[in-house]
Parts: C-alpha cells; structure tokens; sequence
C-alpha cells in the first residue's frame, strides 16, 4: 500500500473518504490492504476527510447513548455489533478495545491534522494511528495534545502540530474537501473511488476489493 506521495507505477488510485472515528473504515481499508497483497496490484491511496458528526460538542458523548440516540440502537444491540466489529478487526490485525465508558468525539480537528499530514508526506501513516489512538487506546481525537502525540509517533514535528491546531490554518481546506465529496453523493463512509470513476461504498471485503482492483489493473486513473 503507498502513501499519495509516492505512487508506484501501474498502481491503481483509490480514494478513500472516510472518518477516523468510523470503524467500517478502517475494516474496509485492511480489507483492501488484504486484497492489493493477494493480487499484487499496488493501491495508491488519498485519504479524504468526511465528519460522521459534525455537530458533535466537544466533550463527546458517550458511544452507546450516542448510538442510541442517532439510530436507535438498544445495548444488547450495541454489544453485539461491537463484538462483531472486533472479530472481524482481529482477523484483519486491527485491535477494538471498546468499553461502556468510550466516547464518540468530534474530528474536525483531525482532519485538520491529516491535511497538514498531507503536505509532508505522511497522511496515510497518521491515519492509521488516529485509527490505532481511537479504536484500541480510546484516546479522545478532540484534544489537541493526543493529535500531537499521533502525529509525533509518525515522525512529525509534534510542536507544529500543534501550531496547525492552534491557528487553523487549515479548517476551510478541510471544509472545503468535505464539501467536495458530499456535493457528489457521499453520505455514508467509507466510500472508495478507484481510478476515478468506480465507486463502491461500505467494507464490502478483500475478494471484492481484490476483483475491483485486478479490473483496473494498468488503467491510468480519469
């Protein structure tokens, strides 16, 4: 798998839109990432910003009122769907550690984050840990010191992470990206767009993304 900094010829382009808070995504992606070292075909992947909640406060709420609320999802329900998500994360190598006390929380500033990632070279290796700090360390991805602690853990200046938190430097570009892919139909993560023009929403598994990728194989991207 590259980063979009360093494509590798023949690779196929995948845009990914996704939430760091969603864990459909981070699934759909370890099954992509399954699917490029089954068939070897190389994905060359762009991470976009999309916020499954952008109204949230920023103390969070907790996960299951949270889920509760926003879907009707009663505990049994939310127990077995977490135990569901953690299965298939383990097979997959990613760990869920949920917990009644998680919290879901806002990810603007994230995305904030991610796109100053971009500008350095590291956007895919900050995107896994800020999955890595939500799913399995429960950190809070609104608080500006643990974003600082991830993006130093992927060999970035954690000071001037900070700064780009601070002066939002950033925030319209963000805005300005999320309104990009919800101006063309994106309304539920994650959504793959390979080569440009092939759409597939959900994590809808490795032999899928696998047939998907063989397709387009050599095909320069739209």
């Amino acid at each position: 798998m590259t980063d979009n900094t360093d494509q590798d010829t023949g690779a196929v382009r995948v845009d990914i839109v996704s939430d760091v808070v969603c864990p459909w995504c981070i699934i759909g992606y370890k099954q992509l990432d399954r699917a490029a070292a089954v068939t070897g075909v190389p994905a060359d992947i762009h991470w976009h910003p999309f916020e499954l909640n952008p109204d949230m406060a920023p103390e969070g709420e907790n996960l299951r009122e949270h889920l509760a609320a926003k879907y009707g999802t009663t505990p049994d329900q939310s127990r077995k769907a977490r135990a569901r998500l953690t299965a298939i994360g383990a097979e997959l190598g990613f760990t869920f550690d949920y917990a009644d006390d998680m919290r879901m929380v806002n990810t603007f500033r994230a995305h904030q984050l991610l796109h100053w990632a971009t500008t350095q070279g590291r956007q895919h290796a900050l995107k896994m840990a800020l999955f890595g700090a939500f799913f399995t360390d429960r950190r809070d991805l609104h608080a500006p010191e643990v974003l600082a602690d991830a993006a130093a853990d992927t060999g970035l200046d954690r000071d001037e992470a900070l700064a780009v938190l601070a002066d939002g430097r950033y925030a319209q570009a963000v805005r300005n990206e999320e309104f990009f892919w919800t101006a063309r139909g994106i309304q539920g993560v994650p959504a793959m767009v390979f080569n440009g023009r092939h759409l597939v929403t959900g994590a809808q598994g490795a032999e899928t993304y696998g047939a998907i990728l063989n397709r387009f194989a050599g095909q320069d991207a739209a």
